[in-house]
């Protein structure tokens, strides 16, 4: 082990959902910005001692939410929780707030607001300018966090996010890779569940995955949790559900009529749902 210099693809790739398709710019930036090491900074797997080499290599098999959090830190504006420790499979991160399912009644301005982070997330996660696409595969109320003083939400469970490269991908073209990739809905009767192909996550340049996963488990009307079926824009005032906008918009991006459907749909419901906000801070400010 001592021998080798870099943490490779072909030695950890589907060790885990963060390294279900890994790349090598990915494992530089893992290494390099892993924390439990005195020479942080280097990508180079010979500047770790074995036991930080062993360490590294455990955590990305078994628990890897400590090097997401780490890779992508909420310092650089990510929407994930702050890393401050971890021990064994323990991981210590700063408290945020309460989970989003304390706001499932909150007052319909807040849940709006609530609601277009959580799209802005999607977004964020999906489209950035390092060409890293953060899938969540994991998608529930108790998995996001509110801010008690800014009211801003965070992904506060990162062990199931697969990182694709679409840099890579472009430069690989597999088969398919310019198609856009639409997650396809399906009736469940569990909580919080998704369908998708991991490797069509990693083999595809455009993916709708983090807008179903929005859309499906945290806002429309398929939303359930905790025995409780509607998301978190239930039940809004009369003259939104007359316009059927709000509506049409969710069911399209959860359970899609057109082809690429959900895409047109994610983007006018952002839109939409920032409409709402403004609109809802500017009659308080009154």
């Amino acid at each position: 082990m001592a021998t080798v210099r870099l943490l490779t693809p072909e030695v950890v790739e589907g060790w885990s959902d963060l390294v279900h398709c890994p790349s090598q710019r990915l494992l530089d930036r893992v290494v390099r910005r892993y924390a439990e090491t005195k020479d942080s900074g280097s990508f180079l797997l010979k500047n770790l001692k074995d036991t930080e080499r062993m360490q590294l290599l455990m955590t990305l098999a078994f628990n890897p939410e400590p090097l997401v959090l780490q890779s992508f830190p909420s310092d650089e504006g990510w929407p994930f929780a702050k890393y401050l420790g971890a021990c064994g499979r323990m991981v210590a991160v700063n408290y945020v707030g309460e989970e989003l399912w304390s706001f499932y009644n909150a007052p319909w301005e807040k849940r709006v607001d609530l609601a277009r982070q959580l799209m802005d997330i999607a977004e964020q996660l999906t489209n950035n300018d390092f060409d890293f696409a953060l899938y969540l595969l994991d998608v529930s109320f108790d998995n996001f966090a509110v801010g008690p003083r800014d009211g801003k939400v965070i992904v506060v469970d990162a062990e199931n996010v697969l990182v694709a490269d679409k840099r890579l991908i472009k430069q690989n073209k597999p088969e398919n890779y310019d198609v856009w990739y639409e997650s396809r809905f399906e009736e469940c009767d569990r909580e919080a569940c998704l369908s998708f192909s991991k490797d069509s996550l990693c083999s595809r340049v455009t993916v709708d995955h983090n807008y179903y996963a929005v859309c499906q488990n945290l806002l429309s009307r398929y939303a359930t949790w905790r025995g409780t079926t509607g998301g978190l824009l239930h039940d809004p005032p009369a003259h939104i559900a007359k316009d059927g906008q709000l509506e049409a918009l969710l069911d399209e991006c959860t359970k899609p009529k057109k082809r690429y459907g959900r895409f047109q749909a994610s983007k006018e419901l952002r839109e939409y749902l920032t409409q709402l906000a403004a609109a809802s801070s500017s009659a308080t400010a009154r």
